[in-house]
This record gives C-alpha cells, sequence and structure tokens, in this order.
C-alpha cells in the first residue's frame, strides 16, 4: 500500500508560478515511477509529467513542455511539478501517481485544486 499526499496548490494569477510536491509512504520509493495527471472541470483526466525512479528520465504532456518541471527527491520521498508561467487552462485538480510494478499507475492522491486567474 502506497500513500501519496499533495501539497502546494491554491490560487494564483496568470503568469505566476507554483511548485506541487507530492509525499510518498514506502521503502521503495527509488523504485517507482511517478507522475502527475489532472483534470480541469468538465474535461477529460490527463496526463502531465512523469518521472523515472531514478529521476533519470521524464516525460511531458505536450501541452506543459518547456512549462512545468518534474523533479523527485528520494531521500525525501517526494515529487514535485514545478508549473511556471501559468494560464487559467491550467486551472485543474492535480493528482500524484505511482506506479510501483512496471505497469499502470496504482496508486493516487486525493488531488489538489490549481486556479489559475486571469
Amino acid at each position: 500500500q502506497v500513500q501519496l499526499r499533495e501539497s502546494g496548490g491554491g490560487l494564483v494569477q496568470a503568469g505566476g508560478s507554483l511548485r506541487l510536491s507530492c509525499a510518498a509512504s514506502g521503502r521503495t520509493f527509488s523504485r517507482y515511477r511517478m507522475g502527475w495527471f489532472r483534470q480541469a472541470p468538465g474535461k477529460e483526466r490527463e496526463f502531465v509529467a512523469a518521472i523515472s525512479g531514478s529521476g533519470g528520465s521524464t516525460s511531458y504532456a505536450d501541452s506543459v513542455k518547456g512549462q512545468f518541471t518534474i523533479s523527485r527527491d528520494n531521500a525525501k520521498n517526494t515529487v514535485y511539478l514545478q508549473m511556471n508561467s501559468l494560464k487559467p487552462e491550467d486551472t485543474a485538480v492535480y493528482y500524484c501517481v505511482a506506479d510501483i510494478d512496471g505497469g499502470a499507475y496504482d496508486y493516487w492522491g486525493q488531488g489538489i485544486q490549481v486556479t489559475v486567474s486571469s
């Protein structure tokens, strides 16, 4: 069982920045592929970014490339999502996810609201 807890969301003006954090339980965090998804009002949940266990490999949705950066600190069992130049269309509930066995994302956080005002 892996528990994920997001923090760092909130309200920000367009052009601003936020950093989301996700603290994970588990002794083998460095083996987990971690990621972020988001769901905007009235839209389907979408992939945002992912990072390998070592942190050496990352991937991003086209919509956030160059704008968001995913990183992790395995000593702190934490993954981050740095979000810059935020736009109103980035408004969504952001979910932290963990893949512990190389398949689908097995565990999801409860989600955290990010609201970007114009």
